[in-house]
């Protein structure tokens, strides 16, 4: 654990296979790993279905062996949140670019309204938007998947599994930046008490949505396994610590799987 964090911990460790099934997606773009001595992977556009329509997704494929898979989304629509956003790319590369140990195929997906995807924003039924891109995933690659968001993409992941509505094989959970108030809302997470699998809470200690107190409070009231670090010195958007956190997210990780 790095000095100056402050966490509660837990792990578990999954199994699973690496079945891959035909890609239809569009647009490949190659890319190597300088030094990796690896064949060049892809970037793919691909376009998801879900009850609001059709959702613009982009896909970074991983290694041929592959034996997790991951989508991360993206923070609040309204406030120019996208795939593409910075936090939600350097995830990204976190869990699939080989230098970090990894090397997972990640999905990324603008929620309805944004971007090419059909639909608008709601606030709740993007949930159902993050269990469209889980099917997707889960039908392209057959593995277990792994599940991350940053601020509104991490509210909507975790609610994704709540209760009983969670029917893919979600082995992991992290939330970057949780909010636990933003812009006149509160949230709540007493549903997280009933969520087992594995929870990585990552976000700054100066984070002006997530004072640190409250963050402690709703992870100690989740489940076991969980994990809260706090980022010392670090805001929201992870400003000038996006590598730290890409560290921390990419280690969690590799002690729940490798």
């Amino acid at each position: 654990m790095m000095s100056g964090m402050i966490a509660t911990t837990g792990s578990a460790r999954a199994q699973s296979n690496s079945t891959r099934l035909e890609f239809a997606a569009t647009a490949p773009a190659g890319w190597v790993v300088p030094g990796s001595g690896m064949a060049p992977r892809t970037v793919r556009r691909a376009e998801l279905r879900g009850p609001a329509g059709r959702l613009e997704a982009m896909l970074n494929e991983g290694a041929p062996n592959a034996r997790i898979a991951a989508v991360v989304c993206h923070p609040h629509p309204l406030r120019g949140g996208s795939l593409h956003n910075k936090v939600v790319y350097h995830a990204m590369k976190a869990l699939n670019d080989p230098a970090w140990g990894l090397g997972w195929p990640v999905l990324r997906f603008n929620f309805r309204g944004v971007g090419l995807s059909e639909g608008r924003y709601d606030g709740e039924a993007e949930v159902e938007d993050v269990l469209s891109a889980l099917e997707w995933l889960e039908n392209e690659y057959k593995t277990p998947a792994v599940l991350a968001g940053f601020s509104f993409g991490a509210v909507m992941a975790l609610k994704a599994c709540r209760g009983g509505r969670q029917a893919h094989d979600v082995r992991a959970l992290a939330a970057l930046g949780l909010p636990i108030a933003a812009e006149g809302r509160s949230y709540e997470y007493s549903f997280l008490q009933h969520a087992i699998v594995p929870k990585l809470f990552l976000s700054g200690d100066r984070d002006p949505f997530a004072p640190a107190a409250q963050l402690r409070q709703v992870a100690a009231s989740a489940a076991d396994p969980k994990q809260l670090i706090l980022l010392p010195g670090a805001d929201h958007f992870f400003t000038g610590q996006l590598e730290p956190m890409q560290q921390i997210l990419a280690s969690w990780l590799k002690e729940q799987f490798l």
